[in-house]
């Protein structure tokens, strides 16, 4: 293969996981945009489900004027932290700078807190995103049905977790105008849900992770915590659909980013915690998935990295004024994780043939 060198609007990453405060063995500011950087990545949206929880001013302004290879933008907690009972200081924490609003990890259960949240939200023009997990129906599940799962007897999620949950922030979408993103979106039917509400004109968005859109349940034959996020890898024709939604613009591309120590991943998919690293080959490990193997167009493909993530962040593209991402394609080569400068090591990614870097 000739090598290529594609230059395109700096690339932006609204889901990652930096751990600081609370858990910066796994990950730090610093460590996590250096990441970041080195994965092509020019702006990065950090969730807040630290410790404490992202819901004040000072924990915004913090990220905000840290100086590091990337800029960090902070999301803000929908709820006083993140616990689904009260909605947080909206107005301030906007005011502050914040991207949007997200209590990722946690889904806002209380439909009358959720309505409140995204009222206020929508006075602000601002996005709520939304971890589509109900708790209710996930029931203590770790993974999504497949053979792996029979044969250890592990606790399944339906896709009914995700698509109640989308099926109820829908309603209050449309009871309150307020503009809507769907987080790390993973089954087929949760694909159609958005689907049928942009026909429907509603201002709703989601986002594809690098690894939902590589891997299948299906596939998994080992106990390996390594293939355990939240949601859970969909199967096939999960990894289909969430493919041709991304093709078709549907969808938009996200790292859920997810640090952990060695010890929180070592227990299997009963045990362990959920969460894969992923920054510094997701432009790789998308450009496999989507250009290479599906035919997307290059384009459209940067697009979804740049242009449709700016969508859902107070101020947009104009605001950041990001330098410009070039990625390379050349000859094949092997993914080595453990060469990342990532703290954490958590990834099934090694190994993983791809053309495209930085």
């Amino acid at each position: 293969m000739n090598p290529r060198t594609l230059v395109f609007p700096g690339f932006i990453d609204v889901h990652v996981h930096f751990r600081d405060p609370g858990m910066t063995e796994a990950e730090d500011m610093r460590s996590g945009a250096s990441a970041a950087a080195a994965g092509g990545f020019r702006a990065v949206v950090t969730m807040p489900n630290t410790n404490p929880a992202g819901d004040s001013v000072e924990w915004v302004r913090r990220q905000l004027e840290a100086e590091l290879p990337v800029k960090i933008i902070p999301s803000a907690c929908i709820t006083k932290g993140r616990l689904g009972r009260e909605v947080s200081d909206m107005e301030a924490l906007a005011e502050a700078g914040c991207a949007f609003f997200t209590d990722d990890g946690s889904y806002v259960s209380d439909d009358a807190v959720m309505l409140e949240a995204m009222r206020r939200a929508a006075e602000l023009n601002m996005a709520i995103c939304e971890h589509a997990m109900d708790p209710k129906v996930q029931a203590g599940g770790v993974i999504r049905d497949c053979p792996l799962a029979r044969r250890l007897g592990l606790p399944v999620i339906a896709p009914e977790t995700e698509t109640v949950a989308i099926e109820r922030d829908l309603r209050l979408c449309r009871d309150t105008g307020c503009r809507l993103h769907i987080q790390h979106i993973s089954t087929a039917q949760g694909v159609e849900l958005v689907r049928q509400a942009q026909r429907e004109g509603l201002p709703v968005t989601a986002e594809a992770t690098p690894h939902h859109l590589t891997f299948a349940c299906d596939d998994l034959t080992e106990d390996d915590a390594a293939f355990k996020m939240a949601p859970p890898l969909g199967n096939r024709e999960d990894r289909a659909e969430l493919r041709k939604a991304v093709k078709d613009g549907v969808l938009m591309f996200a790292t859920d980013h997810a640090p952990h120590p060695v010890a929180a991943k070592n227990r299997g998919f009963r045990s362990s915690a959920n969460g894969i690293v992923g920054l510094e080959a997701a432009v790789a490990v998308t450009w496999r998935a989507m250009v290479e193997e599906e035919g997307m167009d290059e384009t459209a493909w940067a697009r979804a990295w740049c242009e449709l993530p700016a969508w859902i962040i107070q101020g947009g593209l104009k605001r950041l004024q990001l330098p410009e991402t070039v990625v390379k394609v050349g000859a094949p080569y092997a993914i080595d994780v453990s060469a990342w400068k990532t703290k954490s090591k958590n990834c099934p990614y090694s190994g993983l043939t791809v053309t495209a870097g930085i």
